[in-house]
C-alpha cells in the first residue's frame, strides 16, 4: 500500500527539508515513500563522489524503524551498499563515518517531542552536508522520484548489506581525550531524558573513574519522563534534584540524540555552553601535546560563535590559544574549522566540536573533557568554574517584529558611535557590555544576546533593548 504524499504540488518537502537536515511530523509530513526518494536522491549524490558504501543509523524513536528500512532500500537502489550500526547516538554516526571513511545518515529528531522524526545526513569523515553542499540537491531528486510514484513494494523486506556494532570502539574513541589516571573519583548523575545518552554514557563512563548514576536511561522514543530538550530550564529540575540529594560532583544532561549535553555542577547550577566552550577549550590547551606545540611557536586555533561570552576568548588567549569568531551554526563552525586546522569549537547552544573526532560535535566527548579538568583538582565544579565566569548574560531573547533586517539598522543606527561587525546579525561593542541581534531564517524573528559586566547592568541594557526592538 501507498503512503506517497501529494506530489502534485512541487512543495511537498517545504519546512522538512530544512538547512542542515531532515525533520518533520510523522507521517504527516514525513513518511517511508518520502524517505525511500530520500535515500535515492542520498545516494546518487555520494555516488557521484565516488562513494560505493554508506553508514546507516537510528535513534530509538519507533517511527525510525520503518523510515530507516524505506532510506536504505532507496539508498541501495542509487547504487551504494548499507552498512547497518543499529541504534546510536549522532555522534556515534558522525564517528562511523570517519572510522569507515564513508557517508552516512542517522534518523533522529534530535530534541524534538515524540511525534517527530528526521534525518542528519553527511559524506565521508563527518564532513557537512546542508544546503550549500548537497541537501537541497539531494531534496530535488527525491521530488523527482516522488512525482514518478512510488509505493511500499519498492522497499518491503529490504535488509542491510552489512550490520556492524561499533558502540564500544566509539567508548574508547571518547576515552582518547582525557587521561584518565590524573583523574580523582567522581560521583556523575547523567539525565538521558530515555534518548541516546543511555546507550553511550554507561559504555564510555564504565572504563572510568566514575560512579555513574544514571537517569531515564530506557531507551524510549515516546519520552515518558520528560522532554529530551536540555535548553529547556523545566527539563533539568529532575537533574538537579538528583545532584542535590546524592551529593554528586556534576550532572549531565543529554539531547534526545545525544549530540548536545548540559552540564549542571554540585550546587545544581547551570554551567551555560559559554562556560562550557571555555572550560573545554583550557583542559585542551593545557594538555602536553598542546604546550609542547606552543612551545614550539605553533599557532592553535580555538573557534567560538558570535554569541559565547567573551570569557571564552580571554580564556582561549590565557592559556596559549589563538580564538576565531565564527557565525552561528554546525555548517560554519565546520567550514572554519577546515580551513583553519582548529583544535575545538563551541557554541552556546551546547554544541561542541574537535578537530581530532572528524570536526564533528560530541557531548559525550565535551563531557569527559570537562571531568578530566575537574577530576585533576580537589576543586568542586561550582568552585573550578569561577575564573571562567567572568559576566552576566540575557540568554537568547526573542522579540516578533514586522521587518527584521530594517530594525537591526535602526538600532545599528542608534549605537553608530561603538564599534559594530555584521560576521552574523550585528554585534555591538560598547566596552563593558556588548549585544549580538540577529533575524531568525524562518520566521519574523530577531534574536538578541547581551552581555555585561554584572546582574544589574545586564538587566538595565536587556531592557533598553529590548525597548528600541519592540518600539
Amino acid at each position: 500500500m501507498s503512503d506517497s504524499p501529494n506530489i502534485a504540488s512541487p512543495n511537498v518537502f517545504d519546512g522538512v527539508v530544512k538547512a542542515y537536515d531532515v525533520r518533520g511530523l510523522v507521517p504527516q509530513q514525513l513518511n517511508a515513500s518520502m524517505c525511500f526518494a530520500l535515500g535515492i536522491g542520498f545516494g546518487r549524490f555520494v555516488s557521484a563522489l565516488g562513494a560505493k558504501q554508506i553508514v546507516l543509523a537510528r535513534d530509538m524513536r519507533p517511527s525510525g524503524v520503518d523510515l530507516s528500512i524505506a532510506f536504505m532500500a532507496g539508498v541501495q537502489s542509487a547504487g551504494p551498499s548499507v552498512i547497518d550500526i543499529g541504534i546510536a547516538s549522532t555522534d556515534m554516526l558522525y564517528y562511523a563515518t570517519g572510522a569507515l571513511d564513508v557517508p552516512g545518515a542517522v534518523f533522529t529528531a534530535s530534541h524534538n517531542p515524540a511525534a517527530y522524526n528526521g534525518i542528519k545526513m553527511c559524506l565521508s569523515n563527518a564532513s557537512p552536508l546542508g544546503e550549500q553542499s548537497g541537501l537541497f540537491e539531494i531534496r530535488d531528486i527525491a521530488l523527482s522520484i516522488l512525482a514518478g510514484g512510488v509505493d511500499e513494494s519498492m522497499w518491503s523486506g529490504a535488509q542491510p548489506n552489512e550490520s556492524i556494532e561499533l558502540l564500544d570502539k566509539f567508548a574508547d574513541h571518547v576515552r582518547t581525550f582525557v587521561d584518565a589516571s590524573a583523574m580523582r573519583p567522581l560521583r556523575v548523575v547523567a539525565d538521558c531524558a530515555n534518548g541516546m545518552g543511555g546507550l553511550v554514557a554507561p559504555a564510555v563512563f564504565a572504563k572510568l573513574p566514575v560512579q555513574l548514576d544514571l537517569l531515564y536511561p530506557e531507551l524510549d522514543g515516546t519520552f515518558p519522563n520528560h522532554p529530551a530538550d536540555p535548553l529547556n530550564p523545566d527539563n533539568l529540575r529532575d537533574l538537579q534534584a538528583r545532584v542535590l540529594e546524592t551529593g554528586a560532583d556534576v550532572g549531565l544532561a543529554f539531547d534526545g540524540d545525544a549530540d548536545r549535553v548540559f552540564l549542571v555542577d554540585d550546587k545544581a547550577q547551570l554551567v551555560s555552553g559559554s562556560l562550557t566552550t571555555a572550560m573545554v577549550a583550557a583542559a585542551l590547551l593545557r594538555r602536553p601535546a598542546s604546550k609542547e606545540a606552543l612551545a614550539r611557536g605553533e599557532t592553535i586555533k580555538i573557534l567560538h560563535n558570535v554569541i559565547c561570552s567573551k570569557s571564552v576568548a580571554e580564556v582561549i588567549t590565557e592559556n596559549g590559544g589563538t580564538p576565531v569568531r565564527t557565525r552561528v551554526g554546525h555548517s560554519y563552525i565546520k567550514k572554519v574549522m577546515a580551513e583553519t586546522n582548529a583544535l575545538f569549537g563551541g557554541e552556546h547552544s551546547g554544541h561542541y566540536y574537535f578537530r581530532d573526532n572528524f570536526r564533528a560535535d560530541s557531548g559525550i566527548i565535551a563531557a569527559v573533557t570537562v571531568l578530566g579538568l575537574l577530576g585533576s583538582t580537589d576543586q568542586p565544579l561550582s568552585q573550578l568554574r569561577k575564573p571562567f565566569d567572568r559576566y552576566s548574560a540575557s540568554g537568547e531573547i526573542n522579540s516578533t517584529v514586522d521587518s527584521p533586517s530594517g530594525v537591526i539598522e535602526r538600532i545599528a543606527q542608534i549605537f553608530v558611535n561603538n564599534h559594530q561587525d555584521r560576521l552574523d546579525g550585528l554585534t555591538v561593542d560598547a566596552g563593558d557590555w556588548w549585544f549580538n541581534l540577529r533575524a531568525s531564517n524562518t520566521e519574523p524573528l530577531l534574536r538578541l544576546n547581551l552581555e555585561a559586566a554584572d546582574d544589574a547592568q545586564c538587566k538595565v541594557h536587556t531592557d533598553e533593548l529590548l525597548k528600541l526592538i519592540r518600539s
